[in-house]
C-alpha cells in the first residue's frame, strides 16, 4: 500500500456526484475529496443546474449563485483548501427524466452530458489537470458518457446507495446503471450488499468501508442537554435522521411508543407527509423536535437512553451503509436496529432484530445490560471507520 501511495502522490482527481458542495447534509463524497486532497489535487464538480429546478426555486440562494455563475457575474471556480477547489458548472441541463422511450432519453441525456463535460473541461484546464482519474459517485445520468468525452486516465465508479431503488432512478437506471459500472475500471462501494450487486457487471468490484467524523465529537460538548428535551426524565427512545416513511417503518415505531409507555421516544429530523399524519403525532410519550443543526445532533444523541434505526427492509435501504449507527455508536450508546446484510457487519455492537418481539426485547436487554466496558467496545468499533482508512483502501486498488 505504501508503493501505491508513493506512487501517486501528484494525482490529479476530478470528482462528480449527486450531493453539491454547498449541501446541508452530511456527504460521504466530500469526506472523501477532503481526505484525498492530503495527497493529491481534487477538483469537485457540483452537478449542474437542471431547468427544473431552475423554474421551480428561481429564488434559492443556491440556484441564484449557479445563475451568477451562468451568467458571469463570479466565477465557478472556488479555492477551498490546499489542493482542493470546487467546480459551479456554467451551464443549464435539461430535465429529461421523464422521457418514457430509452432511445429519446439516450440522445437528450447524451446532449446534458456534453454541455457538462464540456464546464468541466474548462476547470481542468484552468487547474491544469493532467492524466487525472474521473471519481464518480453514483451519478447514473449526467455523469453516463463522460468517460469517453473527458477522457481520463483511469475511471472508478463509487456506489454508495442503492440507487435504482428510488422511483426517480429506476426508470432508466435499471438499464444504464449496469452499463456503467461495467464501463469503469474499478468500483468501489461502502457496504458487502453493494460490492456485491457491482461485481455483477464489473469483476474488479471493492468494499472500502466507510469513514466516520469522528472529530466532530472532540470539537462539540455533547453532554449539554437540548433546551426542548431538558424537563425528560425517563429513559429515552431516540432516533436522529430524516423521518422518511420509504425507508422507516412507521408501524413498528407505533408499536414501540404503544409497548413502552413509560420512556419517551425522541424523533429529530424533518418530516415527509406520512409521518406528519401519522398516528406518532397523537401519542403522549413521542416527540417530533424536527431539523436540527448538525452542530447540536451530538447533544441529542447524547441524552439517548438507546438510539434506534427502524428501518424498513426494501430496495431502497437493503444496501445503504447507515451513517448515524456509527454516530450512535461513536458515543458509546446502546443501538437496536433493523437486521439486513449490511447490518450484518455490526452484529457485534448493535441489537439486530428481525420483528417486533424482538425490537421490544432487544429495547429491554440494552437498558438492562448497558455497561461502561460495554460503551468503551462501541466506541472502540466506530474508531477503526475512518476516512483515512477508507480512502486508503481505495488507493491500494488505484
Amino acid at each position: 500500500m505504501e508503493e501505491n501511495l508513493t506512487r501517486m502522490k501528484t494525482c490529479d482527481i476530478v470528482i462528480v456526484g449527486q450531493q453539491p458542495w454547498d449541501t446541508e447534509i452530511g456527504s460521504n463524497c466530500k469526506n472523501i475529496a477532503l481526505e484525498l486532497s492530503k495527497r493529491h489535487r481534487v477538483l469537485y464538480v457540483n452537478s449542474p443546474l437542471d431547468r427544473a429546478t431552475l423554474l421551480r426555486n428561481r429564488k434559492d440562494p443556491k440556484v441564484v449563485r449557479r445563475l451568477d455563475v451562468i451568467r458571469g457575474k463570479s466565477d465557478g471556480l472556488q479555492y477551498v483548501a490546499e489542493n482542493l477547489w470546487t467546480w459551479y458548472p456554467d451551464c443549464v441541463v435539461e430535465s429529461v427524466n421523464w422521457l418514457p422511450f430509452a432511445p429519446v432519453f439516450d440522445y437528450f441525456n447524451k446532449v446534458n452530458n456534453r454541455r457538462f463535460a464540456k464546464t468541466i473541461g474548462k476547470a481542468i484546464t484552468s487547474l491544469r489537470f493532467d492524466d487525472f482519474i474521473l471519481f464518480n459517485d453514483n451519478e447514473i445520468f449526467k455523469a453516463f458518457y463522460l468517460n469517453e468525452m473527458l477522457r481520463p486516465k483511469r475511471s472508478i465508479y463509487y456506489s454508495r446507495d442503492y440507487m435504482i431503488g428510488v422511483p426517480y432512478w429506476k426508470r432508466h437506471g435499471v438499464r444504464l446503471e449496469p452499463l456503467l459500472i461495467a464501463k469503469n475500471e474499478v468500483c468501489f462501494a461502502n457496504s458487502l450488499y453493494l460490492r456485491d450487486y457491482c461485481a455483477k457487471y464489473n469483476k474488479n468490484s471493492h468494499y472500502v468501508g466507510q469513514g466516520f467524523e469522528i472529530d466532530v465529537l472532540q470539537r462539540h460538548d455533547h453532554t449539554v442537554l437540548p433546551d426542548d428535551i431538558v424537563d425528560i426524565t425517563v429513559p429515552i427512545m431516540g432516533y436522529i435522521g430524516a423521518l422518511d416513511s420509504n425507508r422507516l417503518d412507521i408501524a413498528l415505531m407505533n408499536h414501540l411508543a404503544d409497548a413502552f409507555p413509560q420512556y419517551v421516544m425522541v424523533l429529530v429530523g424533518p418530516e415527509d407527509n406520512a409521518f406528519q399524519n401519522s398516528e406518532l403525532h397523537r401519542k403522549r410519550n413521542v416527540r417530533f423536535l424536527g431539523k436540527k443543526a448538525m452542530n447540536d445532533l451530538f447533544r441529542y444523541i447524547g441524552a439517548f437512553s438507546v438510539c434506534l434505526n427502524p428501518q424498513l427492509t426494501n430496495a431502497i435501504t437493503i444496501g445503504n451503509y447507515p451513517r448515524k449507527i456509527d454516530e450512535y455508536l461513536a458515543l458509546g450508546k446502546p443501538v437496536i436496529a433493523t437486521c439486513n446484510p449490511t447490518m450484518e457487519a455490526f452484529r457485534s455492537v448493535v441489537y439486530l432484530a428481525g420483528s417486533y418481539d424482538e425490537y421490544s426485547h432487544a429495547i429491554n436487554k440494552a437498558l438492562a445490560e448497558n455497561t461502561p466496558e460495554l460503551e468503551a467496545k462501541r466506541k472502540a468499533f466506530v474508531a477503526t471507520h475512518t476516512w483515512e482508512n477508507s480512502v486508503a483502501s481505495m488507493l491500494k486498488y488505484i
